[in-house]
Parts: structure tokens; C-alpha cells; sequence
């Protein structure tokens, strides 16, 4: 009987090839995971991914800052004056025409309930107090529109955190938020 006459089984090399295959993802599996799971965030960075604020002190005319993924978050109370200039003011005459609000489409107008809490609560605005032309802290209820101001560069926002003047680019950022309860709202 000649090498060719051999009978081979098939069977036995596949199963090695399967087991040899099998047996290097494996390896390479077990190699890779600690490069993949040391991209992870830590745990105190998914601690900061959301925080909860009790607003139940925060009067019409009162503002409150938080802090949220090492920024500064401004919640405020506005009066119903402050809530009436902002919804008189008209589209055409914002350097920003869009809301930036991450609750809504992207293309979202910059209105004032838009910008805000939305209806029933549109006395409350919650946005990232990051002034968008170098990335200062605006000062509270100050400038020519009794909302921002940043000193800066002279960057002015209205009551609805909308860049009226200056060399900012954009309105303030409205991050992820919704009202837990009355008095609880949760940031991210």
C-alpha cells in the first residue's frame, strides 16, 4: 500500500484546525482585554455622568450652580418679567437663531420655551455656564440684558442664555435635564 493509497479522515484535521483556531482567538482575546477595558471610564468619572439638584429653595429670581462634568451649570428661577422679555424678543434679531438644547433636534429654533424647561415651566433655565467664545464663566444677572454677562470679552446673553452681543459665536449650551419631581431636577 502506497502513501496515496492512504485513507485520510477529514474529520481529525478539521477538528485540529478548529481547535488550534479557537485556542489563538482565545489568546488573543485574553491579550487584548486589559488594553480594551483600561479605555473605560473610572468609576468617579461615571459618578459625575448625572447629578440630581433640589430646587425647592430657589425662589422666582434666585440661580444656582452646579457642577456637572467639571463645568459649571447654571439653574435658575427666573421672575416672570425676566420670562416675558425673553419670549418678546423676536428671531430675527438673535446672532444665534438655534435653541442648542440637547432635549431637542438639533435644528431647534432659539425661542424661549425652547429654551427653557418647556411649557409649564418655563420660569426654570438650566444650561452650561461656559461663555462660547473662549470658554469663560459669564457673570449672572448682569449686561444690558439683565442675563449674562462675560467680562472677558464682553459677551452679553439675555434671560434665555442667548448670545445678544460680543464675539461670542453661539447660545449657551442647555444640556440633557428633566425634572424628576417638582422640586428635583437631574442633569445628564
Amino acid at each position: 500500500m502506497s502513501a496515496t493509497d492512504e485513507t485520510h479522515d477529514p474529520n481529525r484535521r478539521d477538528f485540529l484546525y478548529i481547535a488550534t483556531g479557537m485556542a489563538g482567538l482565545v489568546g488573543a482575546a485574553s491579550v487584548a482585554w486589559p488594553f480594551i477595558d483600561q479605555m473605560q471610564p473610572d468609576a468617579s468619572t461615571r459618578a459625575l455622568a448625572s447629578v440630581e439638584v433640589d430646587v425647592a429653595s430657589l425662589t422666582p429670581g434666585m440661580s444656582l450652580t452646579v457642577k456637572w462634568r467639571g463645568k459649571p451649570v447654571f439653574i435658575r428661577n427666573r421672575t416672570p418679567e425676566e420670562v416675558k422679555a425673553a419670549q418678546d424678543v423676536k428671531l430675527e434679531e438673535l446672532k444665534d437663531p438655534l435653541a442648542r438644547n440637547a432635549n431637542l433636534a438639533s435644528d431647534a429654533q432659539a425661542t424661549d420655551t425652547d429654551r427653557s424647561a418647556g411649557k409649564g415651566k418655563e420660569n426654570w433655565l438650566v444650561m452650561v455656564g461656559v461663555c462660547t467664545h473662549l470658554g469663560c464663566i459669564p457673570l449672572g444677572q448682569q449686561g444690558e440684558y439683565g442675563g449674562w454677562f462675560c467680562p472677558c470679552h464682553g459677551s452679553v446673553y439675555d434671560t434665555a442664555g442667548r448670545i445678544r452681543k460680543g464675539p461670542a459665536p453661539e447660545n449657551m449650551a442647555v444640556p440633557v435635564f428633566s425634572f424628576i419631581s417638582d422640586t428635583k431636577i437631574r442633569v445628564g
